[in-house]
């Protein structure tokens, strides 16, 4: 499916580069997937706009409904602009007002409610139950999975050495949807799922074998937080695919967004981070193949880029 979606998505996303992080290793083995240069700033939109090109007329006409902590809202609102759809975006009571802003100013509709994200899309479901709008999930859709997969579609070819493949991890939409592409394509290469400590409903889910709630404490991981639905199709390929699971801290996450801001200078988000923390901690490649480490998103609010540049600790 993420082939197919590739190709439909031609046009309006071009790859995403990849450069080699030679500040954090000279020797040229780990290289940085940049998804931080989409339009709205994250992979996010790769999925969004795949979900928005398959509604139907009707669809259309009655609008769609998401929810989100900033990232999916400004993909979604980016879509239903291109798409001419009408959109409301549902976020949890503590987003950031500048991340409120930015959805708003795509022409997306926003309102707070629910104190975590997985609240919100619980509110979002019922919402379009009752008004008949198209609820868009963040990682529960496989036509959404699909498009978050066409990263790797584009990673395979430009990283014909890849070994290890480290992503960060939520919902697991963007994991799944690159399981598939990169074990059918490369199936030697190991797959890392990344995840806070602080809030890892995936990570913890597929060592149960079900979905199980975790607690879902303050994180710089913004684009990562929250719960999982029950039966999402995201956790079977989660469960059959990553090689490896690793968490954490909150220390790890603010230290490998430093190294990335202040030598690479690149900005990255704290989702990002989180699996550039766990790339950094393995030991180099010892067989002549690359590392890669997804950078998920380049959105992270000012204030928290103020303390963790500063040294400070950062909670949010």
């Amino acid at each position: 499916m993420s082939r197919a979606a590739a190709a439909a998505l031609a046009d309006r996303l071009p790859p995403t580069p990849v450069r080699p992080a030679l500040a954090l290793r000279p020797e040229g083995d780990l290289v940085l997937k940049l998804e931080s240069t989409q339009p709205t700033g994250s992979f996010k939109v790769r999925g969004a706009l795949h979900r928005v090109a398959s509604l139907s007329p009707d669809e259309r006409e009655r609008g769609i409904v998401a929810a989100s902590t900033g990232n999916h809202g400004l993909a979604v609102a980016y879509a239903a602009r291109l798409a001419g759809v009408r959109a409301a975006v549902l976020v949890p009571e503590p987003t950031p007002d500048q991340r409120v802003r930015a959805i708003e100013g795509l022409g997306a509709s926003v309102e707070r409610v629910g104190a975590e994200c997985g609240e919100s899309e619980a509110l979002a479901r019922a919402r379009a139950a009752e008004t008949g709008e198209t609820f868009v999930s963040p990682y529960n859709d496989p036509l959404v999975m699909a498009g978050q997969g066409t990263l790797a579609v584009e990673l395979v070819e430009q990283v014909p050495r890849l070994g290890r493949l480290y992503v960060p991890v939520g919902g697991g939409g963007l994991i799944g949807g690159i399981a598939a592409v990169v074990k059918d394509a490369r199936p030697e290469v190991e797959l890392v799922g990344c995840s806070p400590r602080a809030d890892h409903p995936m990570h913890a889910s597929v060592e149960a074998g079900r979905i199980v709630e975790t607690p879902h404490d303050p994180t710089l991981s913004l684009a990562t937080a929250g719960g999982l639905e029950e039966g999402s199709v995201t956790l079977q390929p989660c469960i059959d695919h990553v090689d490896r699971w690793e968490l954490v801290e909150e220390d790890e996450i603010a230290a490998a967004l430093r190294r990335a801001v202040g030598e690479e200078r690149v900005m990255v988000e704290g989702a990002a981070a989180v699996a550039l923390a766990v790339c950094l901690r393995d030991a180099r490649p010892a067989d002549g193949r690359v590392d890669c480490s997804v950078v998920c998103g380049g959105n992270l609010d000012l204030v928290h880029l103020e303390r963790v540049v500063a040294g400070a600790e950062v909670r949010a």
